[in-house]
């Protein structure tokens, strides 16, 4: 099995969505061993966010592309070739003001690309990456999962809908959730990796 995470955590060693992830990757590689991890921080070596030298270079064949096309475009190479290769994700989500990182957001952008992950046919759109599992591990200072927040988590439902659009529909939200909250902050980490089952 070949496992890509996703870093994209700007607290380095504190992040609590790494070591989730960690956690859950552990995890995969006991129930798979020899399996292998490749690893994409995008927040120490972040995707570039979208500008319109990367959309016209999306859609000019690739055989017409100028040097600069072709270097616009190698990000979302990247990104997909990773994915692709990938049996298993492990996507480190840390809580930003209710949503995801633009790190994230700027990797997730350069992976949608029309005729390559994902196709408009006559009845709709249909994702090309299939086949694969996807872990999210969503790190939050309140808690998002229930309750009265349960609305404003706008991380873990976006992800999961964009996922979803590009093919891939096997994802497991794991919480470590309430890390401010006094009487939670302690277990949170654990309780997290715990509820994971692989």
């Amino acid at each position: 099995m070949q496992i890509l995470q996703i870093i994209s955590s700007a607290r380095g060693a504190e992040s609590i969505s790494t070591r989730l992830s960690q956690g859950i990757i552990d995890k995969l590689l006991a129930a798979h061993p020899g399996s292998t991890v490749v690893v994409r921080d995008v927040a120490t070596h972040p995707f570039p966010h979208l500008e319109e030298a990367h959309l016209q270079a999306y859609f000019t064949p690739a055989e017409s592309r100028s040097a600069a096309q072709q270097e616009a475009v190698r990000h979302s190479d990247e990104a997909i070739a990773e994915v692709m290769a990938a049996d298993a994700l492990v996507i480190g989500v840390p809580f930003y003001n209710f949503s995801i990182s633009s790190s994230l957001k700027a990797w997730l952008d350069h992976l949608t690309r029309a005729g390559v992950t994902f196709r408009y046919t006559a009845t709709g759109p249909e994702g090309l990456i299939t086949g694969k599992k996807v872990y999210l591990a969503v790190a939050s200072g309140g808690i998002y999962s229930e309750g009265p927040m349960q609305a404003y988590d706008f991380a873990s439902p976006y992800l999961s809908f964009m996922l979803g659009f590009l093919g891939l529909t096997d994802v497991t939200v794991a919480r470590a959730e309430g890390l401010k909250i006094p009487d939670l902050q302690a277990t949170a980490l654990q309780k997290g990796i715990d509820s994971v089952v692989v």
